[in-house]
């Protein structure tokens, strides 16, 4: 990342003495403070009935159900490297890639990871000279403010859309994308080809064709928004390790909809209530049928959690992070 970052500033310095070239390669804007998603809890609409808690049954007894084929997991670091006047020009290398089981051990599912390194400049607000030689150079080039409903760039917006904090922020929305494409169609590949269960890290929703996979199981470990109405929060908060919330549906506007439920991986007690919870997703399952589909991906995802705590170590999220996605994002590191 460091040398295709120097390269891109030197090569933009070249095209465009005018610009400011950042000094040295800086933190990640991806570890800066940013605004976040404030926290809310969501009602909604129980598939088994209403919220309650369930021991999955089969958990610890025997040896763990090992049936997940892949790990999907993305990655991405975005630095600014040059500034025009106060408009920032973000470099940016986003990743994914799909590790599967092989005689123990964890390959590249493909041979090959999916790399891709690009500059990120809102074009409506850069010279066309400068447009024009970052088109000439060696990275592909993505416009931040192209149309894409209220995000997009407007010149005459006088509430703040041109401040550069503002800007950096929705290049880092188009780096979020452009690695979700990358996670997205490698998740679709294995949809079309493959018949074990892929675990993946993060939602389903971004793609119907993921979303509607009888293979694609979606695990989420980020909780800014809950789904559950705040009388039935001990509910969620006393679930104990091995039993699950009876399922609900998530059905966002213009996403496939998923079944979803909660599970326990590890004991909370006297830690956060969201402390080694995750929340799964699989594709839109009938009542009749999401019992033993619910029982039996909790069973997956469990095993996955069986490792003690420090082949996760040193990574704070050890709670809940299973053994081959951290793997993907070790890869990830040395390869990017």
């Amino acid at each position: 990342m460091d040398a295709s970052l120097r390269g891109a500033q030197r090569l933009l310095g070249e095209w465009i003495p005018r610009t400011r070239v950042a000094d040295g390669p800086g933190p990640t804007l991806e570890t800066l403070p940013a605004p976040t998603e404030s926290p809310r809890l969501v009602s909604a609409r129980g598939i088994e009935g209403p919220l309650a808690a369930r021991v999955v049954p089969g958990v610890g007894a025997g040896a763990p159900e090992i049936r997940f084929g892949g790990f999907l997991d993305g990655t991405q670091a975005s630095r600014i490297v040059t500034y025009h006047e106060a408009v920032p020009i973000v470099f940016a290398t986003v990743a994914a890639v799909i590790r599967v089981r092989r005689e123990r051990r964890l390959a590249t599912y493909g041979q090959r990871a999916e790399v891709d390194r690009s500059l990120y400049i809102p074009r409506a607000l850069v010279p066309a000279g400068l447009w024009d030689a970052a088109l000439a150079g060696e990275y592909p080039v993505i416009d931040t403010g192209e149309a894409d409903g209220d995000a997009a760039i407007n010149e005459d917006d006088p509430s703040g859309g041109r401040h550069p904090a503002a800007l950096i922020e929705r290049a880092l929305q188009c780096v979020r994308d452009r690695r979700q494409r990358l996670e997205h169609g490698l998740a679709e590949r294995w949809c079309a080809a493959e018949e074990s269960p892929l675990y993946i890290d993060g939602g389903l929703t971004g793609s119907e064709r993921v979303a509607r996979a009888a293979m694609s199981v979606g695990v989420v470990k980020r909780h800014r928004t809950l789904y559950v109405s705040a009388d039935l929060m001990p509910v969620l908060a006393g679930l104990e390790p091995g039993s699950r919330t009876t399922a609900f549906q998530i059905a966002h506007t213009r996403r496939t909809a998923v079944a979803s439920w909660y599970l326990r991986l590890r004991d909370a007690r006297g830690r956060d209530p969201t402390w080694g919870l995750v929340r799964i997703e699989v594709s839109d399952t009938p009542a009749d049928d999401i019992t033993p589909r619910a029982d039996e991906v909790s069973r997956w995802v469990m095993a996955e959690a069986a490792p003690p705590a420090p082949l996760a170590l040193p990574d704070p999220r050890w709670d809940t992070m299973a053994y081959g996605i951290r793997d993907c994002e070790e890869f990830l590191r040395a390869i990017t």
